[in-house]
């Protein structure tokens, strides 16, 4: 159905969520520590951190339910996230549905708190929980549910007023590998609706698959902010290489730290790419069985960013 936007709505702005600068003290710790964050619309934004990291604190602070001691967001271009929450999808970390409410029951009941009808909710609700193959659960009551089958159900909830803006806290958490697909396509198709999608997780191989853009947080800074593929191009690619010959002068060639494991060198490319290494190889009669040049993973390059800034920080006597 074609949605004509009124003129009161007005255009759309630049960022669904825009953060400067923020900051957090619990008592006289600073647990957030200046960070920035910028979400577009219909995009996947993932903050990545290890437990502690705070990250769900800084989520707290985007949707108003702390307020900062330093800095400012803008939802969806407005001050005031409180006054949204008919445009805000939030699934928190900590899990909470009534066990004796039916699933579709929970689904509308979610909406209603955001300004949807019950009624819509519940047809909408029958709907969603239709579209993930789980129709015979709709009127089964939470506590006759799985883990993981209920938790889909508080996603679906988070989602049933059909938010501009999505933000989920440690989504994945506790889900099956089959519950994580359904989360992830879920998710996914948010964003191709136009929805701008946050959440955060420890877990890199979502962030790795779906998101745009990410953030990752350590010891309450923000390390990083970029694509994915920025992230993984801070490390160089790797070269796996299986020759017949076991010495000769193409190893010359090949970087001092190459290491060997049973037929196979294990290399990073060098700066000059593969084709020098190439001619050698062949000129020197290695007899090349097997090359190949991987990239490398978004959890190699959340260690190696994570890890070195740790690193830097304890070598100055700042904060580990």
């Amino acid at each position: 159905m074609l949605r004509i936007r009124t003129v009161s709505e007005g255009d759309p702005p630049a960022w669904a969520l825009d953060a400067q600068g923020l900051v957090k003290m619990l008592g006289d710790k600073q647990v957030v520590k200046g960070i920035d964050l910028r979400v577009r619309p219909g995009t996947i934004f993932g903050i990545l951190g290890p437990n502690g990291a705070g990250k769900t604190t800084l989520i707290r602070m985007l949707l108003g339910i702390i307020d900062p001691d330093a800095g400012r967001t803008l939802l969806l271009g407005r001050p005031d996230p409180l006054k949204l929450s008919h445009l805000i999808g939030y699934l928190p970390e900590e899990r909470g549905l009534y066990p004796t409410m039916k699933a579709v029951e929970a689904i509308a009941f979610m909406g209603a708190l955001r300004g949807l009808k019950l009624s819509e909710g519940r047809r909408r609700g029958r709907a969603l929980i239709e579209a993930q193959g789980l129709g015979h659960a709709a009127d089964r009551q939470i506590r006759h549910l799985s883990k993981g089958m209920a938790q889909l159900v508080q996603l679906l909830g988070a989602i049933v007023h059909e938010p501009r803006l999505i933000i989920l806290d440690e989504p994945f958490s506790g889900l099956d590998a089959l519950n994580q697909q359904k989360l992830e396509a879920i998710i996914t198709a948010q964003a191709q609706s136009g929805a701008a999608v946050l959440f955060s997780t420890h877990i890199i191989s979502h962030a790795e698959r779906i998101c745009d853009d990410i953030a990752i947080i350590s010891a309450g800074r923000c390390v990083f902010s970029g694509t994915v593929d920025e992230a993984r191009g801070r490390l160089p690619q790797q070269v796996r290489l299986e020759t017949r010959a076991a010495d000769g002068e193409w190893r010359r060639v090949l970087p001092q730290d190459a290491r060997r494991e049973g037929r196979e060198w294990h290399f990073r490319l060098l700066e000059e790419g593969i084709e020098p290494l190439l001619r050698a190889l062949i000129n020197g009669e290695a007899g090349i069985v097997a090359m190949a040049i991987e990239r490398p993973s978004l959890h190699d390059a959340f260690v190696a960013i994570t890890g070195g800034t740790t690193a830097a920080r304890a070598a100055e006597g700042g904060e580990p």
